[in-house]
């Protein structure tokens, strides 16, 4: 069957044949999406094609198996699949969250017909009103439940037969992605220069982190939990009004990373006050102890913008999308508050011999 012939079955399957087909504004992903609507009924269509990508991780691949696959299968482990989008969905609506209810799925084509959450994603909602300190507090409390909930199975199920592997983010995925920052950031910036020397102390630094980050406890980890994959729903109850988008990438990770993905957001300032809101909330809901969180939220954080850096010098320098040059000053930021920690004294000093000027003008 032809992907075209498995979409008309899938939408008459879901009672979505014939439906107004709008196509949205594609994000960063190779998925498509497109907005139904049918005799007052509404749903959106993911199209993602899993010939869009390389393969993700196969469970229990060998790291050097892993280098000659493919970026996906090194150190992102997913691969935009329909699949995973299905169980991971399941799994968090196991748990009273407000994923996209899947109405149905054709995996091997790679379409999936979900729920329709509507357009009030915290990016959109907040710059007209709704209080910041309100919906951080709330994103917290999902996390907190997340990450305090009985450990995930290795392999998460749902509609459709879908079936995915739930991976550990390892250090060889760490260890990639930091590498983006010193690999790309001297193409995109002629005044950032890595020689061998700055080079050997970078991986010294690298495997540092790495062994601290690979020390700390292991959650279910969303993975790109931010105030544009997460979508306001005050008309429903409790975490349900906090809707859920984007986390076909989850892992087995750290929580310091959820929360780094949504603290240290790359397209909006969330302020002192609303970061310091979430972290006691999360806190009070958990627990945990404040000094244990910071320090993991300043290791992982430090990793994460790095690795975001990294990731806008190359799209920046290599792919000539310049638009990614406004979010940069704000990730410097970031990462010059993460670099203060006592634990990142030696992170901090290599950055600073690497990349001063961009600190101080960040600050």
């Amino acid at each position: 069957m032809s992907r075209s012939e498995a979409l008309e079955r899938l939408l008459a399957e879901t009672g979505f044949d014939g439906a107004v087909r709008t196509p949205l504004a594609g994000d960063a992903s190779t998925r498509r999406y497109e907005r139904l609507e049918k005799s007052g009924r509404r749903a959106m269509l993911m199209d993602a094609p899993k010939s869009a990508e390389s393969a993700p991780c196969p469970p229990g691949a060998t790291p050097a198996e892993r280098r000659t696959m493919g970026w996906n299968a090194v150190a992102r482990l997913a691969a935009s699949r329909v699949e995973a989008f299905v169980a991971v969905a399941n799994y968090l609506e196991s748990l009273g969250l407000a994923p996209p209810e899947i109405y149905g799925a054709d995996c091997a084509a790679g379409y999936a017909v979900i729920e329709d959450l509507g357009d009030d994603l915290y990016a959109q909602v907040i710059p007209k009103g709704e209080d910041e300190i309100t919906l951080y507090q709330e994103a917290a409390k999902v996390l907190a439940h997340v990450h305090a909930a009985p450990q995930a199975p290795p392999r998460l199920e749902g509609k459709a037969g879908a079936n995915w592997p739930l991976l550990d983010y390892d250090a060889l995925a760490l260890e990639v992605n930091a590498d983006l920052f010193v690999e790309w950031l001297p193409r995109a910036n002629p005044d950032v220069v890595i020689d061998d020397a700055a080079r050997a102390r970078w991986e010294r630094v690298r495997d540092s982190l790495i062994v601290k980050a690979l020390g700390f406890p292991r959650a279910f980890t969303i993975r790109d939990y931010h105030a544009e994959n997460l979508l306001w729903l005050p008309e429903r109850q409790g975490l349900k009004r906090v809707g859920l988008l984007d986390f076909q990438d989850a892992v087995r990770g750290w929580r310091g990373w959820d929360f780094s993905m949504l603290l240290h957001d790359a397209r909006r300032d969330v302020s002192p006050a609303a970061h310091a809101a979430a972290v006691r909330t999360y806190l009070d809901a958990t627990g945990g102890s404040e000094a244990e969180f910071e320090r993991e939220l300043a290791v992982l954080g430090a990793i994460n913008t790095m690795r975001i850096l990294g990731i806008f010098s190359r799209l920046t320098g290599r792919d000539g999308k310049m638009r990614y040059l406004e979010f940069m000053p704000r990730m410097w930021a970031h990462l010059g508050r993460t670099l203060k920690h006592p634990a990142l004294a030696e992170t901090r000093a290599f950055v600073e011999s690497v990349a001063r000027q961009r600190l101080e003008q960040a600050a």
